[in-house]
């Protein structure tokens, strides 16, 4: 296992947060990350950004809310036909 850098753990972070890297540069990065505050802050970023889009694609729009705006695009629509 050796140091992988800033520059490749900043380059496959997002594969490395989504398990997509093989088992050695997981390693590698993950060694780095130990390492490097400025990396670890990175990913933490990006973790934390992650899992708030995350929990925000699961909240639903009001229904009220949801018949107007496709009333709204149902009423642009025929105006643009």
């Amino acid at each position: 296992m050796s140091d992988c850098g800033c520059e490749k753990a900043r380059k496959d972070l997002e594969e490395y947060l989504r398990h997509e890297v093989c088992k050695t540069e997981e390693a590698d990065i993950r060694a780095h990350l130990e390492e490097c505050p400025g990396c670890r802050d990175e990913a933490l970023v990006s973790r934390t950004l992650t899992e708030v889009l995350a929990r925000s694609c699961k909240e639903a729009a009001p229904e009220q809310l949801r018949e107007i705006v496709l009333a709204r695009l149902r009423a642009e629509h025929t105006v643009a036909q």
